[in-house]
């Protein structure tokens, strides 16, 4: 335990592009400036699946890089746009292959913060939790703080 008292806090936060996931990335760098640590922004993309006349195909091998490129041009706009060109804190990103409810539950093994948007891009839209926040919640290895819109 002494090891992790020595390293700074770890603030682990999810963004999708959505308001809720900006106002909960706002929210990651507040904490993480109050408590002397480091934000660490995660994407996350998966592959589409694609039907054709004889069902499930499997994209082409050009198609992953470009859906992986794409994601992380995303989430660096959706960072620059939320923070600006000089964050406060040390905020890296960083692009995962999964869902995001099981890419961030991972990722919460390496941090001391993990912070969710309550709502996300997909879902319906009388859920008050999103699914993802919800399985975080449930489901990390850290402390989960879900930020409402309007919060961050």
């Amino acid at each position: 335990m002494a090891e992790r008292d020595e390293a700074p806090d770890r603030v682990v936060v999810g963004v999708d592009g959505s308001d809720a996931s900006r106002h909960a990335l706002r929210w990651a760098v507040r904490q993480a400036r109050l408590t002397g640590g480091d934000v660490r922004v995660i994407g996350a993309w998966v592959m589409p699946a694609y039907h054709g006349a004889l069902g499930w195909l499997p994209p082409e091998s050009s198609d992953e890089a470009a859906l992986e490129g794409r994601a992380r041009e995303e989430l660096t706009a959706a960072v620059q746009d939320t923070l600006g060109p000089r964050p406060p804190v040390e905020v890296r990103t960083e692009v995962r292959y999964g869902a995001p409810a099981g890419v961030l539950v991972d990722v919460s093994r390496e941090a001391s913060l993990l912070v969710v948007g309550s709502r996300g891009r997909g879902g319906f839209a009388g859920l008050l939790l999103g699914s993802v926040a919800q399985h975080c919640v449930q489901h990390a290895a850290c402390p989960v703080v879900v930020v409402r819109a309007g919060e961050g």
